[in-house]
């Protein structure tokens, strides 16, 4: 693994650490972006689907912020999930 990708991955669990901390809530559309950049950045392509309405509209917009990001390479997605963090949580 080369000094760039391990600083790399060090960033993003600093920033996954800072995010799953937070209290701060997001705008839905914020929240989808942080969902599809970490999916994408772990490679966890599963969405976990409902029975409710409700649920499965969730489902379906979680499941076009992922198409959004289909092409982005996971270290990609790693530097934008990191830019989220840093934009939105400060603390």
């Amino acid at each position: 693994m080369s000094a760039a990708k391990s600083k790399l991955d060090l960033e993003f669990k600093e920033a996954y650490k800072r995010a799953s901390k937070t209290e701060l809530r997001f705008p839905p559309d914020v929240r989808l972006h942080f969902y599809a950049y970490y999916k994408r950045a772990t490679e966890d392509n599963s969405i976990h689907q409902e029975e409710s309405l409700d649920s499965r509209l969730i489902g379906a917009f979680k499941m076009n912020a992922m198409f959004q990001i289909r092409g982005l390479s996971r270290d990609d997605a790693k530097r934008k999930y990191i830019e989220l963090v840093n934009k939105y949580i400060t603390e």
